[in-house]
Formats: structure tokens, C-alpha cells, sequence
């Protein structure tokens, strides 16, 4: 479990607690970066983790990891600089062909993504691209539908980052297995969401970072500094290939690509 330290103006147990309960309650806070001027991203990791603590006391699974603000198209939308990085429960997921309830959320938007399955730990201050295609066993895409527990989305990095990178569900489509061949290509692997058959966002793998095992490469590197690696099984989401989309109720979403297997989700 990764523990981050914060300065003592900044209590990450509180502000957990009131993100916390802001999901609850389906009501949104004033940015933390407003009630806490100054709030550094370090201090948005501690409140991050308060709140891992809390889930998994509750408990809930930790399942995974998810990257977030790895493409240019993501970073502009939300005026952030660089990615970050959140925490997937097994509560969150849901499978292919399931229910997204917006009724639970706040404010929903649905991204496409590109995820793997690791075969083996992932450790290390070093790690690269590579060290990542040789530690994943399965590929698939995946819907991440993010939430946001700040107003209107009136977000800074430190925000999201507090708000356990704005996670909210995650519907994983069909697994297949992770040759080199098919991991070497996913640069080039052209990845379209569409809302009832109109597609609404669409870009290729090399939209995150270049090369979508870079964003897991840079985690495990990020996440090494607190003690942590990437373990086998867990699920990573690598980043959105484009935009976030808001959801409507009734409609129906789709991920597709050329070499990986589809997936839908139905809105409620």
C-alpha cells in the first residue's frame, strides 16, 4: 500500500473524508485547490491514499491502477501538463455489455481507452516501455467513465489527483492474449468510441506517450519512489486516446478497434 506525506498545513484523512463524502451524497465540493491554496500535488497523492486506506478497510478489492492525462487531447481539455494517477476497487468495474447507472455519479464522462493485464510485477526506478511489453500478459480496450467530485469540473491537477484521478467505473471489454507482435503494433492501433452508432471520439495508440505501454512504464516508475510496484493480474488503464464525452442516459456506447475486441455499455 503506497503511503505519501504531506505537509502539516494539510490534513489528507479530512479532505479524504470530504471527498468521500461528496460521492456519497452525489454533491460536489469547491475545488480542494480553493479551500487549500496552495495544495501541491505530493499532498493530493496523500489525500489519494487516505482514502485507498479507507476503501480497502471497508472492504474493497484493489483491482488495478489507472493513468490518467496521457494524451494531448486529455491534458487540453483538462489544462493540465502532465499525467497522473489513480486507484481501480472491484466495485468500480463492470462488464462488457453491463449498465453504467449515472444515477450513482455526479457529473459522468465516458473514455476510450487501451488497458493490459500484467503477468508479473512491475517494479523498479527505470522501467520502460519495453520492461512493460515483457511484464503484460493480456490486452483489451476498456471504457473508463470518470467523475468528478469537484463542481463543475473546476479542476486543477491537484484536484484530480486528490480525487483518485477523477475514477468513477470502468467497463473492461474481452481480454486476448498479449503477443509481441500485437503489443509492438498498438502504437498504430486506431481505437473509435461512438454514442448509438455516431462516433464521437476516436485516436491511435501512439496518442499516449507515443507508445501506450509508455504511460504503464511511467507509473511503475512513479509508483517505485513510494515503495510500490504493479502487481500480476492487476487490470491497468493506459489513458484515454481522446477526449471525454459526457453520457446520456438511454444511449447506448460502443469501443471498438482493428485488433482488439469490442465492447458496449447501455447508460441508465
Amino acid at each position: 500500500m503506497q503511503r505519501y506525506d504531506s505537509a502539516p498545513s494539510v490534513v489528507p484523512d479530512e479532505l479524504a473524508a470530504v471527498l468521500r463524502k461528496a460521492e456519497a451524497d452525489r454533491s460536489p465540493v469547491e475545488p480542494l485547490t480553493r479551500l487549500h491554496p496552495g495544495l501541491t500535488v505530493a499532498e493530493a497523492y496523500a489525500v489519494q491514499d487516505a482514502n485507498t486506506r479507507a476503501r480497502l478497510a471497508a472492504g474493497e478489492q484493489l483491482v488495478g491502477r489507472k493513468i490518467g492525462l496521457t494524451s494531448q487531447a486529455m491534458q487540453r481539455q483538462f489544462g493540465v501538463d502532465q499525467p497522473d494517477f489513480g486507484v481501480l476497487f472491484d466495485r468500480m468495474v463492470i462488464a462488457d455489455s453491463g449498465v453504467i447507472r449515472t444515477g450513482e455519479l455526479i457529473a459522468p464522462r465516458a473514455e476510450a481507452e487501451i488497458a493490459f493485464v500484467l503477468g508479473k510485477r512491475l517494479y523498479g526506478p527505470d522501467v520502460t516501455a519495453d520492461d512493460a511489453r515483457a511484464a503484460v500478459s493480456h490486452t483489451l480496450l476498456a471504457l473508463e467513465v470518470i467523475d468528478s467530485r469537484i463542481e463543475e469540473w473546476k479542476i486543477e491537477l491537484a484536484d484530480t489527483v486528490a480525487d483518485n484521478a477523477s475514477s468513477a467505473r470502468v467497463v473492461a471489454g474481452p481480454a486476448i492474449e498479449a503477443t509481441p507482435e500485437l503489443l509492438r503494433d498498438l502504437k498504430d492501433e486506431y481505437v473509435e468510441m461512438s454514442v448509438d452508432g455516431r462516433r464521437v471520439a476516436a485516436g491511435a495508440g501512439a496518442a499516449l506517450l507515443g507508445d501506450p505501454l509508455e504511460p504503464v512504464a511511467w507509473l511503475a516508475r512513479t509508483l517505485y519512489a513510494y515503495g510500490v510496484g504493479i502487481e500480476a493480474g492487476e487490470l491497468v488503464m493506459a489513458g484515454a486516446v481522446d477526449a471525454a464525452v459526457p453520457l446520456t442516459p438511454g444511449s447506448t456506447l460502443s469501443v471498438r478497434s482493428g485488433r482488439l475486441p469490442a465492447l458496449t455499455a447501455t447508460v441508465h
